[in-house]
């Protein structure tokens, strides 16, 4: 299943190379919602070339896949880029945040009024 989130691009890390031949590129996207989320994704191999124009402070819509795996019995989850677009006018979704990756709820639903920050 693929998901997707819009925001703006708040870090690049550097590219990470593995003796096995393997590579990879993390970034977070800061989403454009009333509670704004830093999310990290990554790029994998070729996917990393995906990052190639993109800057810092870049509005962008990121479509992902979610991949979990185990390893002596603790769990991992990485969120895996493999498009990333210009976020605006020209895209589907606009600036909504990331709707598509987790559904919209209702604040009071966590015992907080519409007024009232997070506690965090």
């Amino acid at each position: 299943m693929a998901y997707e989130l819009t925001g703006k691009i708040k870090k690049i890390f550097d590219r990470q190379d593995f003796p096995s031949g393997f590579y990879k590129q993390e970034f977070v996207v800061t989403t454009d919602e009333r509670f704004p989320q830093d999310i990290k994704l990554d790029c994998l191999k070729e996917k990393v070339d995906l990052l190639n124009d993109l800057q810092e402070g870049s509005e962008v819509k990121v479509h992902f896949d979610i991949r979990g795996r185990e390893w002596n019995e603790r769990y991992y989850v990485d969120l895996s880029a493999w498009k990333i677009e210009p976020a605006g006018e020209g895209s589907e979704n606009g600036s909504r945040g990331a709707e598509q990756a987790v559904p919209a709820e209702d604040p009071a639903s966590y015992g907080v009024e519409d007024d009232e920050d997070i506690p965090f």
